[in-house]
């Protein structure tokens, strides 16, 4: 087999594995919004988020009257026996008692020391809340789903490179065989020869192994049956103009976990207003219809009914309760003071990973010029080599030392775009910026 006739089937195994591709291609545009569409723990997070929006109600706040209406029906079958002052007495037997009350009531707090509108504002910020932790939920799981999926772009790449040096054994186990027959070398390059495209069929397996179980992480993610099959796209395109200026910018506005810190310190400030609240007088208006009927078999009146309307008001303030009011103030202004610590906090761990993860990703971007590089060489390498070996002119293992290579080569570029692009979606995630 000469060098044309490598290249010749080199380029039929990339021909069918174009064709294999092209049957079913899974984007990234693709997957993402299958996730968004599919994923459990996303889906739990919107109704979550539409839990919070729905319980933002000017009712939930206490801001309108409430109206309950009731029935009470009361009967009793009693031995009833009765002394008058004057002494004289009388008894039934199976005395027969029933009352009936119904009626309507009304009932409006219309002063609280401004507490339920302290008690609208919280219910929106709560509101906030649980879109920010939509929004994270959302970016974690696009940040996996993005992760996972350019994992399997670059296994797919090594699978590539493994086809690639099978062939390659394949031709050099040929010209071993072909070269004993001749007398040209002895039985030992022959099976060193096989031995060695047995290890490359075996990492081909393993490769192939970790592939699959790949696919079904992906699947997962996306919340599909994980025997479902599919091929990624052959590229990993990684953003190299990402600035930490504009990143550190970005992620004082959008980052979930920041914003939802300082949505949390704004609660605690209603909270405290809620709770200065009861230092005020509370005035509450009420009114109703009621009708009462009642019937006795024994006794000086054996039936009674009233019904009519009524209305009033009621007020009270609190005046001392053991010192609860002061201590509950104090305990909400610590709670305030905490929620500041923990903003800062915050801004200080976004701020260093921010920070570490640029620094690395301007590494993993070197990386991938330094690789692609190498990779080159290695191939030129081997091209040379293989010439050389199949005029018999290097030996069997300077020909496996320059295979080998070139096979690291490409896994070692395929793993720093990978990586790079980790790199990239990591920081897009901590800015609040991943697009989808």
């Amino acid at each position: 087999m000469n060098i044309k006739k490598l290249y010749s089937t080199l380029l039929i195994i990339l021909l069918c594995v174009f064709k294999t591709n092209a049957q079913e291609v899974l984007t990234i545009e693709d997957a993402m919004k299958i996730a968004l569409e599919n994923n459990f723990e996303i889906k739990i997070a919107k109704n979550n988020s539409t839990i919070s929006e729905t319980n933002v109600t000017v009712g939930n706040a206490g801001m309108l009257p409430t109206a309950t209406a009731s029935v009470t029906d009361n009967n009793s079958v009693t031995n009833s026996s009765q002394t008058r002052q004057d002494g004289t007495s009388t008894s039934l037997n199976n005395a027969k008692n029933n009352s009936l009350n119904y009626g309507v009531s009304l009932g409006w707090t219309i002063f609280d020391g401004l507490k339920m509108f302290a008690r609208l504002d919280q219910l929106k910020e709560l509101q906030k809340l649980g879109d920010s932790e939509l929004k994270r939920i959302i970016l974690v799981k696009i940040g996996q789903v993005n992760s996972a999926y350019y994992d399997l772009v670059q296994q797919q790449q090594q699978l590539a490179a493994l086809d690639t040096t099978i062939v390659i054994s394949k031709q050099r186990l040929e010209l071993a065989q072909n070269r004993f027959t001749i007398g040209k070398a002895s039985k030992l390059e022959v099976l060193n020869a096989q031995v060695d495209l047995n290890s490359d069929q075996v990492a081909l397996l393993r490769q192939k192994e970790s592939y699959a179980n790949s696919k079904i992480l992906l699947n997962q993610y996306l919340a599909r049956d994980p025997k479902i099959h599919f091929k990624v796209t052959d590229e990993v395109n990684v953003d190299n103009k990402l600035v930490l200026a504009d990143l550190m910018d970005l992620a004082q506005k959008q980052n979930p976990a920041l914003e939802s810190q300082i949505i949390s310190k704004r609660i605690a400030e209603l909270q405290l207003k809620q709770v200065k609240a009861d230092r005020y007088p509370t005035l509450r208006l009420t009114s109703g219809y009621n009708f009462a009927e009642s019937q006795s078999s024994l006794g000086f009146t054996s039936e009674t009914s009233s019904r009519g309307f009524n209305y009033g008001f009621n007020a009270s303030m609190n005046i001392f309760d053991g010192f609860n009011q002061h201590r509950n103030e104090k305990v909400a202004k610590l709670q305030i003071e905490n929620s500041k610590i923990a903003v800062e906090q915050q801004t200080s761990i976004l701020n260093t990973q921010l920070s570490t993860a640029f620094q690395t990703y301007l590494t993993n971007l070197e990386l991938i010029d330094l690789e692609e590089n190498n990779e080159a060489i290695a191939k030129q390498n081997l091209e040379i080599t293989l010439d050389k070996f199949r005029i018999g002119t290097i030996t069997t293992i300077d020909f496996r030392t320059a295979q080998l290579n070139y096979v690291n080569a490409k896994v070692r570029y395929s793993n720093a775009q990978y990586e790079a692009k980790l790199s990239e979606i990591a920081l897009k995630e901590l800015a609040g910026n991943i697009n989808f």
